[in-house]
């Protein structure tokens, strides 16, 4: 069994938000942090927020790449390049992870 950590994050938009992070080791080792405050119905002025982290905790080969848009801070696209079996192993458990815990604290079902 894994040890979940439950953490409170500040969002740039002054958002507190509950979020929860496991350790996904293998011979390389990850951190993933997710949480959501639910569906509120709306956009991104007055709607949901979710914050996803991944950590490198040793060992492992990764690299990404973010891309701007023009006349503006939003980040338009974050590309995930991972390299070697281990990776693709404790990437896929902390994703499966992620997934589960913004589809609890979405409080819908999600299929």
């Amino acid at each position: 069994m894994f040890e979940v950590k439950r953490n409170i994050r500040v969002l740039p938009d002054g958002t507190r938000i509950t979020t929860f992070s496991r350790e996904v080791a293998s011979a390389n080792a990850i951190e993933v942090e997710v949480g959501t405050t639910g569906f509120k119905g709306g956009n991104a002025e007055h709607g949901s927020r979710t914050y996803i982290r991944i950590s490198d905790l040793g060992g492992t080969d990764m690299y990404v790449k973010t891309s701007r848009r023009s006349f503006s801070n939003n980040t338009s696209e974050c590309e995930v390049f991972l390299g070697g079996d281990c990776e693709l192993e404790t990437m896929l458990r902390a994703l499966k992870f992620a997934v589960k815990v913004l589809e609890e604290e979405s409080k819908e079902v999600i299929d």
